[in-house]
């Protein structure tokens, strides 16, 4: 049986932080999923589909990566793409905090579906879609954080 991972979030924008913690996956699964969960009560800085094409042109070159989307629970989502497992990067004690009580969540919900955890590469540590996007917002050069063709598409897009 392959192992399946799914890496979910919202993506709003990828980071470099994001995909350095994809391509340290890759190699422990047979395939990893970087699905975009999608929630109708929050509000974007991109769409849908400006974030699917965005992941899909980051790894478009990785073989056993695959971008997907979802509404409603992630768990749910797992199972219907038969991940027996969900990646999460974590970059400080809160999130393991964040983390570990959604981790326990999930193996009530799926059984059998376990969190692995990555630690953020200290480089990238202090990066979150949340900053990008106030400084996008706030008009800045998010280039450090992002990979280069999302920071040359957040340029010529107006907030």
């Amino acid at each position: 049986m392959k192992k399946i991972a799914v890496f979910p979030g919202s993506f709003d924008p990828i980071t470099v932080g994001h995909v350095d913690l994809v391509r340290r996956a890759a190699p422990l699964f047979d395939k990893v999923i970087v699905a975009i969960g999608v929630n109708s009560q929050k509000k974007y800085l991109l769409s849908l589909e400006d974030r699917l094409d965005l992941l899909e042109s980051v790894f478009k070159k990785d073989k056993n990566v695959e971008i997907g989307h979802y509404e409603k629970l992630t768990a749910r989502y797992c199972q219907k793409v038969g991940a027996e497992f969900l990646i999460r990067g974590l970059r400080n004690a809160s999130d393991f905090d964040y983390e570990k009580t959604i981790s326990q969540m999930n193996s009530v919900l799926a059984d059998g579906l376990e969190s692995v955890f990555l630690i953020a590469t200290p480089k990238y540590s202090h990066i979150s879609s949340t900053l990008v996007r106030e400084i996008v917002k706030g008009g800045g050069d998010v280039s450090p954080f992002v990979p280069k063709a999302i920071a040359k598409k957040l340029s010529k897009m107006k907030f």
